[in-house]
């Protein structure tokens, strides 16, 4: 995939600036704002100014400052419930939810609510990944499930969904049932690096698992070799023409609907060697469609065509009047690759140790509006025959597509044939 373009590229339109915090005019204690946003600190003012004196004293009784850690413990766990996986974490939590409830009875309340939503949500996490590691565990390779059991793999894509939107429709669903299970934390967690100046040896150091975040990813490539073997499976060519054709109207309904992940997932399976070298059945395919789909999804640039059909969809979502408006489905891979930019970019600490917020406020952004849109809720109806096949049918291996490409369209020169008979060979058992 296409690599995005440098760090620094990315704010020049946005007036970011490295030494905003040299020239800020406005300062306090080692606080340094502009235009009233913290810029930067030192640690130790960051410190200082939460901690009470002459002038700043915060009430200690419970019975005010209650409400306002109650509003903090509800916050974090319902924005980042996957943090109190942690037992240590779950243990604090549990012990401060505790002495919040011994006082009113509308704490207790509010606590117990708090806390049964929290086990809920890592309840339904612990299902998910579960079921994740029960797919990943009968996956096959479709082959060897032809070789072995040929009768138990007849069905293709259009036998069973034959309408693309209805298609474009299930995979907005698995889309955001996916998205739903990624942790705002995973994000951090993916990319982070103990800071050097941090000499706190006892603070929460252990990396969280990322793992919907790897299986969002691992459906993206799921996906696109859905889509390369079932352009691949079919003997004749008409047939695969046939099916290019479906899958060029999913694509453009899902880009319609704004699932750009599913749209980028098929074009990546479309462009898949094993496909793209089936000049004979591509002459047959009426492409005008595809090739407006692909300049939509061009990666020179920076991929500009599809940031601002991201904003666009991003836009109309912010002013929806039904939740069909509302779906924005990035493609997942180059938000991560932004997010990875944006936080190798820039230091967590500028050259005078102060903690760098600007930075932060860039990353906190990014992830606030992918937590918004991973929220919204799918109006379509499920169709649960075509999502099973979606999520549990066997696809073609890399090597297995090349050798269904071969024999339905073959060798076009020596080093093809050399590797035809290999796999012929070593998948088929034949010389």
């Amino acid at each position: 995939m296409p690599q995005t373009p440098p760090f620094s590229a990315m704010f020049d339109s946005s007036g970011y600036n490295r030494n905003l915090y040299q020239s800020a005019e406005d300062s306090c204690g080692g606080l340094y704002y502009h235009d009233n946003n913290l810029l930067s600190g030192s640690l130790e003012a960051l410190i200082q100014h939460l901690v009470p004196n002459v002038d700043y004293y915060p009430d200690n009784q419970m019975r005010k400052i209650a409400p306002k850690i109650l509003q903090l413990l509800t916050e974090w766990t319902e924005t980042f419930p996957y943090d109190f996986r942690d037992e240590r974490m779950m243990r604090n939590l549990k012990d401060l939810a505790h002495r919040i409830a011994s006082g009113e009875e509308t704490y207790r309340k509010n606590v117990q609510q708090m806390m049964q939503g929290l086990i809920r949500k890592l309840a339904a996490l612990s299902q998910y990944e579960e079921v994740l590691a029960k797919i990943s565990s009968t996956s096959a390779d479709r082959l060897t499930v032809l070789k072995n059991k040929p009768q138990s793999i007849q069905r293709d894509i259009i036998t069973v969904c034959s309408d693309p939107y209805t298609l474009a429709q299930q995979l907005t669903h698995i889309e955001l049932e996916k998205l739903n299970y990624i942790g705002p934390e995973e994000f951090v967690q993916a990319f982070v690096q103990k800071d050097p100046l941090d000499n706190d040896k006892s603070c929460y150091t252990e990396r969280k698992r990322t793992r919907n975040l790897e299986a969002y990813v691992e459906w993206f490539n799921r996906l696109s070799y859905l889509v390369a073997t079932e352009i691949c499976m079919p003997v004749k060519k008409r047939h695969r023409a046939r099916m290019i054709e479906y899958f060029i109207d999913v694509a453009r309904e899902c880009f319609n609907i704004g699932n750009f992940n599913s749209l980028m997932a098929i074009i990546s399976g479309m462009n898949m060697s094993p496909v793209s070298r089936l000049k004979k059945t591509w002459a047959k395919v009426k492409t005008a469609k595809f090739d407006i789909l692909e300049h939509q999804m061009d990666p020179s640039s920076n991929f500009y065509n599809y940031r601002t059909a991201l904003r666009g969809a991003a836009q109309r979502s912010l002013t929806a009047h039904s939740s069909r408006e509302k779906i924005v489905i990035p493609f997942f891979s180059l938000l991560i690759k932004d997010i990875y930019f944006l936080n190798e970019g820039c230091a967590n600490r500028l050259p005078n140790g102060h903690v760098n917020f600007e930075k932060f406020w860039e990353l906190a952004k990014q992830v606030s509006e992918f937590v918004t849109w991973k929220q919204v809720e799918c109006p379509f109806e499920r169709d649960r025959k075509v999502l099973q096949y979606l999520l549990t049918v066997p696809v073609f291996s890399e090597d297995a597509l090349y050798l269904a490409s071969y024999e339905s369209e073959g060798p076009e020169n020596n080093i093809e044939k050399d590797r035809w008979k290999s796999l012929r060979s070593s998948l088929l058992g034949r010389v």
